[in-house]
């Protein structure tokens, strides 16, 4: 839990963060930061259900199918919000390109804090 509530405090950073530059509105920002993240968590809820249906999902073809949900949910949720399609079509664009260079740095920090390091071997001496 600790792990996904940190993802989502990067998460919603970044999507007023990339908000708020778009459209130098803090409360289209904080808006946006509100609805995209939680819009997206439901979309990632039913795209794992639909693939669940799958016997063989790859993958590469699963990321990329999410990828697309992804950018659709951000480019409706910003255009939705700002009622600008070039606000929704540069947060489809930039938030998802940046939550997953996020993503990958913090499953790499994740991974190095929380790596359990196996018990150091004592070589035994035998009299």
């Amino acid at each position: 839990m600790k792990k996904t509530l940190s993802f989502a405090a990067i998460h919603f950073s970044i999507a007023f963060t990339v908000a708020y530059v778009l459209t130098g509105d803090i409360i289209i920002g904080s808006l946006i930061a509100m609805t995209e993240p939680t819009v997206n968590t439901g979309a990632f809820y039913l795209h794992e259900k639909l693939w669940q249906l799958s016997r063989r999902a790859r993958p590469v073809v699963k990321t990329a199918s999410f990828a697309v949900v992804h950018f659709n949910v951000a480019f409706l949720v910003g255009y939705v919000i700002s009622g600008d399609w070039l606000v929704g079509g540069a947060l489809a664009l930039v938030e998802p390109s940046i939550n997953t260079l996020a993503y990958f740095f913090h499953e790499k920090v994740w991974q190095r804090r929380h790596t359990v390091n196996p018990a150091p071997r004592h070589l035994g001496h035998h009299h």
